[in-house]
C-alpha cells in the first residue's frame, strides 16, 4: 500500500459539492470578529451542567507556541473548566497558567527534526526557549487556498496531526472518543454529548466537517473532529509502522488536516460528514437560512464555531451557561442560535459593519439606492455599501465590524422567514 497512490474517485455530484463549500469557507472564513458581544453582559455560572458520557472523551487541543499565550489561558476558565480529560499539544512544551502544554513531536524521529526545514522554529524553540522566537515568527498572513506558505509555525503545523493522534491515544487509550479542537475553536459540551449518543463508539469513525483537496475529503481540523478508540487505535498503529513513508507524504503536503483523513482512509476509516454542525464559522459569518448546500442548517445541533477570539469564547461560554440554567433542552440548534445571538443584533442600519452580503449590484452608486433597491425586491432582506459599491443577500448573517462599510436589515422580512422556518421539534442529527 503506498500513500501516494490516489484514493477512488468519489461521484461527480459529491466531489461538486465539497468543492464549492471548500471555496466558500476560504473566501468567507476570515478571521476577523464581529463585536455582537459586546451587547451582552451574561454572567459566568461557576456550577457545572450535567454532561453525561463526557468522563469518555478525550478532549484534545492543538496550538502552536506563538499563539498559546494569548488563546489558550481563557479555555481554562471557560471550555475545560467542567471537562475531567483534556490534553494541549503544541511545539512548545511549556506550562501556562500551571498547566502543561506538551510537545507534540516528543516522539519524532531526530532526524526528521534535524532535516526538514519547516522544523527550523522548531529547533529554535528546543536551544533557546520563546527568546528563539523571531519577529517574522509573529508575521501575520492571510489565509488563502494553500494557507499561509509564509508563516513559520504555519508550516510547522501540518506535522501536529499524526504525532499528536499517537501520543493522545497513548495519554488515554481507553477513552470512547476523541473530540479535536484549536484554541480558537468553541465547543458546545452537552450538544457534542446529545450529538454522539447516535454513534457507536466501538466502531470506527471519523467525524467531521467534509473537505476536500485533489482526491482526499477530510475533516477540516479547525472546525474541530472527532474519531473513535477503534479508528484512533488503527492511525496510531499505522503512523508507527509507516512513519518514513508517512512523514515523506506529510512534507510534500500543505495541509496536516488532510494527512490526517489519508492515513484513515487507506486504515479503512472513511469520513462521516458534520456539516453544518461543526462549523468553520464565527457567529457573524453563519448563515443559518442558506440552502446552498446539501442540508439547511436550522434544525442540526450547534456543536462548534470556529475563528474565535479569546472574548467570543468567554462570551458563548456564558451564554451556554446562561441558557443551560434556564432550559431543560440541553442541545444548541442552529435555530437557537439565530434567535438568540444573531436576530436580537439586527438593525435597520448599522455603520461600520459589513454584513457580509455577496450579490453585487454594480448600477447603484448610493447607500439610498441600495436600501431602496432592497426594500423592493420581494427575495432581498439585507444590503450593505461596501467600498462604494452595493451587494444584497436572501438570507440574513450577521457580519463584522468594517469601517469601510454601512449595512442593513429588512427586519420585517426577517421576521417572516423566522415565522415561516421549521419548528423543530426535534434536533436533526442527519443520521
Amino acid at each position: 500500500m503506498t500513500y501516494h497512490r490516489g484514493i477512488r474517485r468519489r461521484i461527480a455530484i459529491v466531489a461538486t459539492l465539497l468543492t464549492v463549500f471548500l471555496i466558500y469557507h476560504f473566501t468567507f472564513g476570515t478571521e476577523s470578529h464581529p463585536s455582537y458581544h459586546a451587547f451582552y453582559n451574561y454572567p459566568p455560572k461557576r456550577s457545572c451542567p450535567p454532561l453525561p458520557g463526557i468522563e469518555d472523551v478525550l478532549v484534545v487541543m492543538k496550538t502552536g507556541v506563538t499563539e498559546a499565550l494569548d488563546k489558550v489561558p481563557i479555555h481554562f476558565k471557560t471550555t475545560f473548566r467542567c471537562i475531567p480529560n483534556y490534553i494541549i499539544y503544541s511545539d512548545f512544551e511549556e506550562d501556562i497558567e500551571g498547566v502543561t502544554i506538551h510537545d507534540a513531536f516528543r516522539n519524532v524521529s531526530p532526524a526528521v527534526k534535524e532535516s526538514v526545514a519547516d522544523f527550523q522554529i522548531y529547533n529554535r524553540l528546543q536551544k533557546r526557549g520563546r527568546e528563539g522566537l523571531e519577529s517574522q515568527d509573529f508575521a501575520d498572513e492571510a489565509n488563502s487556498a494553500i494557507g499561509k506558505p509564509n508563516n513559520p509555525g504555519w508550516k510547522l503545523d501540518k506535522w501536529k496531526f499524526l504525532p499528536m493522534v499517537r501520543e493522545a491515544y497513548n495519554h488515554k487509550p481507553d477513552a470512547k472518543w476523541f473530540v479535536f479542537m484549536e484554541a480558537d475553536t468553541y465547543f458546545s459540551w452537552s450538544t457534542l454529548l446529545g450529538w454522539l449518543s447516535h454513534f457507536d463508539p466501538s466502531k470506527p469513525y471519523y467525524i467531521g466537517t467534509e473537505t476536500q483537496i485533489a482526491d482526499v475529503i477530510f475533516a477540516h481540523g479547525g472546525s474541530g473532529f472527532v474519531i473513535s478508540n477503534p479508528a484512533m487505535k488503527l492511525v496510531a498503529e499505522e503512523y508507527t509502522k509507516r512513519a518514513d513513508e508517512l512523514h515523506e507524504y506529510t512534507d510534500a503536503h500543505w495541509a496536516g488536516d488532510c494527512v490526517l483523513g489519508k492515513v484513515l482512509s487507506n486504515v479503512g476509516v472513511q469520513l462521516s460528514y458534520s456539516w453544518p454542525i461543526l462549523q468553520n464559522s464565527n457567529i457573524g459569518e453563519l448563515d443559518e437560512f442558506t440552502t446552498t448546500f446539501y442540508r439547511r442548517p436550522w434544525c442540526f445541533p450547534a456543536v462548534a464555531f470556529h475563528h474565535l477570539s479569546p472574548s467570543d469564547v468567554r462570551f458563548l461560554h456564558d451564554f451556554e451557561q446562561r441558557r443551560l440554567s434556564k432550559s431543560s433542552k440541553p442541545v444548541l440548534l442552529h435555530s437557537d442560535v439565530f434567535k438568540e445571538l444573531i436576530y436580537p443584533e439586527l438593525s435597520n442600519i448599522r455603520d461600520s459593519w459589513d454584513n457580509l452580503c455577496s450579490q453585487e449590484q454594480a448600477t447603484l452608486s448610493t447607500f439610498q439606492e441600495c436600501q431602496s433597491y432592497c426594500e423592493d425586491t420581494a427575495d432581498c432582506v439585507q444590503f450593505v455599501m461596501r467600498g462604494g459599491t452595493c451587494y444584497t443577500s436572501t438570507t440574513p448573517r450577521l457580519g463584522t465590524s468594517n469601517s469601510d462599510a454601512r449595512s442593513g436589515w429588512l427586519i420585517k422580512k426577517i421576521e417572516k422567514m423566522v415565522d415561516q422556518a421549521p419548528k423543530c421539534s426535534r434536533p436533526d442529527f442527519g443520521l
